[in-house]
């Protein structure tokens, strides 16, 4: 965490014991690693966090009333789909060592890329006339810290949604379906968007359990990975201003196709891969096919 210097006074970090984050599956709880794997946009998530904390002591050493109220918070924040939002508050009361618990849920379908959990201790409400030493605004920061879940898994990261094709213009019988639009300078989490026909019980079954998946599951789980990073190579390959030199936006459609082109094609470059497309389409799909390693592990 980055020390940051407030224009207030604040306790010192001693007067506060966070443990870690921890990840809730039912009534199994486990330490929150840095990583999660065989996460996907169908899984939402439960995430519980203890902290205990001197509410004395972070008064006086903030120079607040003994009757002052302050909110321990949590704030996440998603890297993948721009999207940010409260977790849980709690009002804390009283005086003494407190301890309280953070219960967050959040839903998959928000997530992607990197989550950011921040936890803070803040000023519940507005004090009129205060010193100017002490914190006087609501939300004023007496103590924060930020961890961090990095989620992955077998699904596309990226948003997807289950459909009826017969309501639509793809072939009745497709499985999916990855939906491209947009240039390369827009964000990637609005330009794709995985399409699963839910007329296919083998395919919406797969996505289902991609949290637990079952032998039949990661095979198809595996399928899908492979096709889809087949369609955005050949989708970014067709751009002409997909080339090696090129620079885009952070989480922008661009950058994600050349953080997919170095992971599949690594040392060689966009050049000679559109040439080799071009001229054997079928080496092309195979070297792709074995870069993904489709069937393995998955």
């Amino acid at each position: 965490m980055n020390h940051r210097v407030l224009p207030y006074r604040v306790p010192r970090d001693d007067a506060f014991k966070a443990e870690s984050w921890r990840l809730v599956t039912g009534d199994v709880e486990a330490p929150m690693s840095d990583a999660l794997s065989g996460w996907d946009y169908q899984l939402d998530l439960h995430l519980r966090r203890t902290v205990s904390l001197d509410l004395d002591r972070v008064r006086s050493e903030s120079g607040l009333p003994d009757d002052c109220s302050v909110l321990l918070v949590a704030v996440w924040t998603a890297t993948g789909s721009n999207l940010r939002g409260p977790g849980c508050r709690v009002a804390l009361t009283g005086g003494g060592w407190t301890t309280a618990t953070l219960d967050v849920d959040l839903r998959g379908a928000d997530l992607g890329g990197t989550l950011l959990l921040d936890t803070a201790v803040v000023l519940a409400e507005r004090r009129e006339g205060a010193r100017p030493s002490s914190p006087r605004r609501a939300g004023s920061v007496l103590w924060s810290d930020r961890k961090t879940l990095r989620l992955q898994g077998d699904a596309p990261m990226f948003p997807m949604a289950v459909i009826d094709f017969a309501l639509t213009s793809f072939p009745e019988a497709a499985a999916w379906h990855l939906q491209i639009s947009g240039t390369l300078e827009n964000a990637a989490m609005g330009s794709l968007l995985l399409l699963v026909n839910e007329k296919n019980a083998v395919t919406t079954a797969a996505f289902t359990n991609a949290g637990d998946p079952r032998p039949t599951d990661r095979i198809v789980l595996s399928a899908v990975y492979a096709d889809t990073a087949r369609v955005m190579m050949e989708h970014a390959l067709a751009q002409d201003e997909f080339v090696d030199e090129a620079e885009f936006p952070d989480d922008s459609l661009g950058a994600t196709f050349l953080a997919l082109f170095d992971r599949i094609f690594p040392g060689r470059s966009i050049a000679d891969v559109r040439l080799q497309r071009a001229h054997s389409p079928s080496l092309f799909a195979s070297e792709l096919q074995a870069a993904v390693k489709i069937f393995e592990g998955r």
